[in-house]
């Protein structure tokens, strides 16, 4: 007698069978109304594209909103302005480890720094040079001409350095300290009074102010800055690459405020290419595995076409609904026509088995009302499959559309719509060409010219009916049997069991990481910068700021703020590992001022505003002018800021590749902000401010978000499944071998080297969706298969479904093959993550899930078909049931 559990089963699957029964038979019917009912839709979604925004900014894409980070980058702009822009040169000599500080390569240094100060671009007519973009240090200065650099020992006067004899003395006589001098110089050698003597590199920095705001880009959630960039690219790197042909005694390395979009969006641009071969690998699949290869006689191109087509109307459907309701659209959605092309092709499989599968007869003999009858028989075999694959996934993205992250929850909110939409189109459009195609077969007409009748007559004979191709035969014959021996259940489980060791391994010790480097394609000038500064600098850090509120306080503790180096000094090795105090990493304008007042200040507030502004502006001070905030009327100082910064936050990775350290990252800030706390009422108002804590702030989280996403999205679906499937033992099968594959592929991102960033936290999400289809599809047709051999069940289950899963699995993976070799970090993540997806997925679909389920499989819905004849799983054949009712058949 049934149980309740499977009562329910056998309802559910009634409902969704007796559902696409009707959908089959009426698109059967009516195959071209269908199609232009699903143009007709596309098109009204649509519209939706008139509420299009796209997000390019890092901080309103992978930043946790309202985070401390925000806070206290509002409060920093309210006093000191927006966001700088940084340009950075590294002076070297042309010949490799030799000494920079040599009269005619200084010279040719200066020369090059006027080049860059004076020369003008032209933006909109408009000539900007750098005097009018620049960041200013005293008012009407700008900040470099303040900075303390090799040459502001000559004042970057060019006479000057020229007429001196003595270039090494007068470094000396400018640069008192000897850790000033190695903080500012590069493998700076000193002779025994702590002189320098040679240094192989120093460095220029040029900050500009951002007008990203001014030029209305984030009204477009960009941060395109049309008057820095024109600037930056005609007048700072232009100088850069010409200097060895304009200033031959130096080399230089360099990065601008706009290289990294540049080099970013060049690799992705170089990489469209591989994108565009990607679909016509596809296409040309999907003609191989329709039907036959050569055109003619049970060729499918156009059904090949017309899979691609049916992406292509889901992406616009579902962007369009997806722009309607707000989404915004940022750099990483463009990963979705590959997601959704894995997705929708492996529907179309699903569908062109059902079809093919339900061909009792030649086609010459099916007139067009037994053909919708076929659709409807078709879509019931189909459509309950795609549905419980297509809930699933839409369960799993819906889930990450909540993240704290928007960009993972924007892209998983078009993904769910997407995958609506796929499912929707996949089973009435996409059925209904395969409905047109199947009588274009069957009256024997050209596939271009669909109207024009083929000269030869079609052959075929009243015994023509569907026969299971050779992927259906190999599973039958070989790879059934032999995972489902005695021998081979072993084989799998023990093996399967020390893969899921492994994935539990990797996954705990995989990392979060800042992976920017990474994304810098290989042979960039960028790459060559990061290495001259690991190089030379190799203690340079984040710069950080400490800002203190309040005239009142900031006059009364005084002396506190003066004392703060001492505060800051030995905290390089441990947290919040503050690089010491020196002339290159620390700035600090109280200090600056009683040097000026030779320790005597004013004896009341009033004074020692009006000192602190004329030691601003004198020519000792003007190095702080921008370090000072006051008031409108100019009576009070509103805010200081401290600099600060701390030491090279990086590490060393097995490859020896250097990278940031995210953990470490993350210790600092947090350090950082506890170090303020600590001081409480010892100093003024303070909070900490640094343009990469908002960036920290992610790597902080994301670790969270993505075994969260991942557990919420596996438990949904272990619900959807079991509703759908209406079997808890298939149900927690599935959901079981979903989750040993996402923990093996986690594992193998750690054994390959691959973090936790924003790029592959989104395609574990993916990943995630992906693996479902290959194991709920062949739950799911176990359960149609009759008998209680489960051994049989199984193999009947893989020589069904096994095909359009294999090919589905592999179209998906030829999709992203050739971004294997890309150049961008984006696509070649991407890449090996789907690799690894596509094939952890299909073992535990098609190897691992068929082993289970004939150990422990349950009974199946009461309307599912008994096989016919025996098998080479079959225990017992003479007496067994299935050679009975071989023998009924032939009888009849």
């Amino acid at each position: 007698m049934a149980t309740c559990t499977e009562k329910f089963g056998d309802k559910v699957e009634g409902l969704i069978g007796g559902l696409f029964t009707k959908v089959g038979e009426f698109i059967g019917i009516k195959p071209k109304r269908t199609i232009a009912y699903a143009f007709l839709l596309t098109a009204l979604c649509g519209l939706g594209f008139l509420r299009w925004t796209t997000e390019n900014r890092a901080v309103k894409l992978w930043v946790p909103q309202d985070t401390t980070a925000e806070i206290e980058t509002d409060r920093y702009q309210e006093y000191f302005g927006g966001m700088t822009r940084f340009n950075q040169l590294i002076v070297q000599a042309s010949t490799e480890n030799e000494n920079i500080l040599t009269k005619d390569r200084l010279v040719d240094a200066m020369k090059m720094h006027q080049q860059i100060i004076t020369k003008e671009a032209t933006v909109d007519d408009v000539k900007h040079s750098y005097s009018t973009l620049c960041v200013n240090g005293a008012p009407g200065e700008c900040f470099t001409a303040s900075a303390p650099t090799v040459l502001s020992a000559w004042n970057y006067t060019l006479d000057i350095l020229t007429n001196d004899n003595d270039v090494i003395a007068t470094i000396n006589d400018k640069f008192k300290k000897k850790e000033d001098l190695e903080s500012l110089m590069g493998n700076a050698a000193f002779d025994e009074n702590g002189n320098v003597v040679s240094a192989e590199a120093f460095i220029l920095n040029y900050f500009t102010y951002d007008l990203s705001v001014e030029a209305g880009s984030a009204e477009n959630g960009s941060e395109e800055d049309p008057i820095n960039e024109g600037w930056e690219k005609d007048v700072f790197l232009a100088t850069a690459e010409s200097v060895p042909t304009k200033f031959a005694s130096l080399s230089v390395d360099y990065i601008s405020g706009r290289s990294f979009s540049d080099e970013f969006g060049g690799a992705i641009s170089g990489d469209i290419v591989l994108v565009q071969v990607s679909y016509a690998v596809v296409f040309i699949f999907l003609g191989a595995n329709f039907g036959n290869f050569k055109p003619g006689p049970g060729s499918r191109w156009t059904m090949s076409l017309s899979a691609l087509v049916l992406v292509g109307m889901s992406i616009a459907a579902s962007f369009g609904v997806s722009s309607a309701f707000g989404l915004f659209f940022g750099p990483v959605h463009s990963l979705l026509p590959f997601i959704l092309l894995g997705i929708g092709v492996d529907d179309a499989f699903v569908i062109v088995n059902a079809f093919n599968r339900e061909r009792k007869g030649p086609r010459s003999s099916e007139s067009d009302e037994d053909l919708a009858t076929r659709a409807g028989r078709a879509m019931k075999r189909a459509g309950a499959s795609i549905t419980v694959t297509s809930l699933t996934d839409l369960v799993a993205f819906g889930i990450s559309a909540s993240s704290r992250l928007p960009a993972l929850a924007s892209f998983c909110g078009y993904a769910a719509v997407a995958i609506v939409f796929l499912w929707l189109f996949a089973s009435t459009f996409f059925a209904s060409t395969l409905v047109l195609d199947e009588r274009r077969q069957r009256d024997n007409r050209h596939e271009c010219l669909c109207c024009v009748t083929r000269s030869k007559p079609l052959e075929e004979d009243e015994s023509d009916k569907y026969e299971e191709d050779r992927v259906s035969r190999y599973f039958r014959n070989y790879h059934a049997p032999a995972i489902l021996s005695k021998v081979g259940k072993a084989i799998i489980l023990l093996s399967f069991s020390g893969l899921l060791a492994f994935g539990i391994w990797g996954a705990t010790n995989l990392s979060v990481e800042n992976t920017q480097r990474s994304f810098i394609p290989s042979g960039s000038y960028l790459t060559d910068y990061i290495n001259t500064i690991d190089q030379y600098y190799p203690d340079s850090g984040i710069e950080v700021f400490f800002v203190f509120e309040g005239s009142s306080d900031i006059y009364a503790k005084r002396e506190e703020l003066v004392a703060l180096d001492s505060t800051l000094s030995g905290k390089s090795t441990e947290p919040p590992f503050l690089a010491e105090p020196s002339i290159d990493t620390y700035r600090n304008p109280v200090a600056g001022l009683k040097s000026s007042l030779n320790g005597a200040w004013p004896t009341s507030e009033d004074q020692f505003v009006v000192a602190f502004k004329a030691f601003t502006a004198s020519e000792s001070g003007r190095k702080y002018g921008a370090d000072v905030k006051f008031s409108d009327d100019g009576t009070k100082v509103d805010a200081i800021r401290v600099q600060t910064a701390y030491v090279a936050l990086t590490r060393e990775k097995a490859n020896g590749d250097i990278i940031d350290d995210s953990d470490r990252q993350i210790e600092a800030m947090d350090a950082t902000r506890a170090l303020v706390e600590e001081w409480g009422d010892g100093v003024p108002s303070a909070f900490t401010y640094s343009e990469q804590f908002i960036s920290i702030e992610g790597f902080k989280i994301i670790r969270t978000e993505l075994f969260q996403n991942v557990g919420l999205s596996l438990l949904a679906v272990a619900v959807i499944v079991l509703i759908t499937v209406a079997s808890p033992v298939t149900a927690a099968l599935i959901t079981l071998s979903v989750a040993a594959c996402i923990t093996e592929i986690l594992g193998f991102m750690h054994a390959l080297g691959i973090a936790i960033d924003s790029v592959s936290v989104i395609n574990i999400v993916l990943a995630v969706g992906l693996s479902i289809d290959y194991s709920a599809h062949v739950g799911h047709c176990f359960m149609l298969k009759g008998g209680d051999n489960k051994d049989r069940r199984a193999l009947e289950a893989l020589a069904d479904i096994g095909a359009a899963v294999l090919s589905g699995a592999t179209s998906t993976f030829l999709a992203v093959v050739v971004l294997l070799f890309s150049k961008s970090y984006v696509f070649a993540i991407l890449s090996q993550q789907f690799a690894l997806t596509v094939g952890l997925g299909v073992l535990h679909g098609l190897v691992l899930l068929p082993v289970l389920l004939s150990l422990v499989g349950p009974k199946p819905f009461l309307s599912a078909e008994s096989p016919v004849g025996t098998s080479k799983v079959d225990k017992v054949v003479a007496d067994n049931d299935l050679e009975l009712e071989e023998k009924e058949v032939l009888n009849e």
